[in-house]
């Protein structure tokens, strides 16, 4: 793609309202454009880094056995009242029809996927079952803030499972641990599983998956010498304490949730009169867990943690192109060579092909954070200059070193 045909292009000025890094870098590269508070547009380019995401984490729940529907976002208030959802839970964004119905806006669907499952869970033979999909959620957030990180109206994955007893959960609970610490690595980032409160959702202990990143809004005990992590608001210990599993001394940090998981027990299944018969041929409740992943949310996060001064530093997992070519003056017809060579290589690349100065488009590259920046200059003839991204120093390549580069 040429920049100078690129939708959204990037600013030079920061958005006067912006309270975090995300928010901030991601208007003024052109990634995404605020409706209102919690609410965005994502351009082509910021949409592009959902669907890297999104992709990942769907080939991740694909491997161990999770099957992808798309649930309504529109549901019945019959269904949340089975549930007591729809008195209970206040940020659950209710509407009215002109037939006089009441609706709810999905922020989760344990309420609808249930009675779903009923569908297809008859016998222990049919579990376990996990479906997921990947979806719009709403909720009616009193203060929506840190940019992309919290909104009314988020990008997510939800998946839920349905087993015959608690130790199968907790041997699925044990698979879906693992490939969400493969998701988040293959994103960039580092989280950990940290204990937490249920919330609405259930009344026992949940998982948290926390980033370390001062634009969170929870603070996390974790020790440096084993995977203990715990919530505050759950913790009886306090900062510079012995961890209880290993004897280090326990820190305090500012983390960002990116993924959760709860024990729903057979709550829903309870409300929903889900059964089954197991082997005995008894009448039985599924245990049922989820699972969510913030598609949109871990865009922020990895923002947050992926910035300089200069602008984003993407990882090369999730960014929308490869590269960014810029040709300077004199040299126009050979970087249009090299843009059309890139491009019947299948490397995804954004050519600056603005009439602007060296100085404005190297600019623009840092700001918008591609994991390469190739410049032509008539000064180097047929020679590149390659930079990545995250390193200060440049060199001189060949077309064909290049293209040997950018396949591996």
């Amino acid at each position: 793609m040429k920049l100078s045909k690129l939708a959204f292009k990037v600013n030079k000025v920061a958005p006067a309202n912006a309270d975090t890094i995300n928010h901030k870098l991601l208007v003024q590269a052109g990634y995404v454009r605020q409706l209102m508070a919690g609410v965005y547009t994502y351009t082509p380019l910021g949409l592009k880094v959902l669907r890297n995401i999104e992709n990942i984490v769907r080939q991740e729940m694909d491997v161990i056995g999770g099957q992808e529907v798309l649930m309504p976002a529109l549901h019945p208030k019959a269904n949340w009242l089975a549930t007591g959802g729809w008195d209970k839970i206040d940020v659950l964004f209710k509407l009215k029809s002109r037939t006089g119905k009441d609706y709810a806006l999905g922020q989760s669907h344990e309420e609808i996927v249930t009675p779903l499952a009923k569908e297809l869970i008859n016998s222990y033979k049919d579990l376990p079952l996990a479906l997921y999909q990947i979806q719009w959620k709403y909720r009616d957030e009193l203060r929506s803030k840190s940019g992309i990180m919290r909104g009314r109206e988020f990008f997510m994955k939800d998946m839920y499972s349905f087993h015959e007893n608690q130790e199968d959960f907790e041997k699925f609970y044990g698979e879906v641990k693992k490939a969400y610490l493969k998701i988040f690595k293959r994103l960039g980032l580092d989280a950990k599983v940290t204990e937490a409160s249920g919330g609405n959702f259930t009344e026992k202990i949940s998982y948290e998956f926390m980033v370390l990143t001062d634009a969170g809004e929870d603070d996390i005990f974790y020790c440096d010498e084993c995977d203990y992590c715990i919530n505050q608001e759950i913790a009886k210990v306090k900062e510079g304490d012995v961890c209880p599993k290993c004897g280090a001394k326990l820190k305090l940090a500012r983390a960002a949730e990116v993924g959760n998981v709860f024990d729903l027990g057979q709550k829903f299944s309870q409300d929903f009169d889900l059964s089954f018969v197991n082997q005995a041929g008894e009448k039985k409740l599924p245990i049922m867990g989820c699972y969510g992943i913030g598609i949109s949310r871990s865009m922020g996060v990895i923002v947050e943690k992926y910035h300089d001064e200069q602008g984003i530093i993407w990882p090369a997992s999730v960014a929308p192109f490869d590269v960014q070519l810029i040709g300077l003056n004199e040299a126009e017809d050979y970087a249009n060579s090299v843009y059309q060579t890139l491009q019947e290589n299948d490397i995804k690349v954004l050519f600056d092909d603005r009439a602007q100065s060296a100085g404005s488009k190297f600019a623009a590259a840092d700001l918008i954070g591609f994991p390469v920046r190739l410049v032509i200059s008539p000064r180097n003839g047929e020679k590149i200059e390659w930079k990545a991204r995250n390193q200060e120093n440049t060199e001189l390549l060949d077309l064909e070193t290049v293209l040997e580069r950018l396949k591996k």
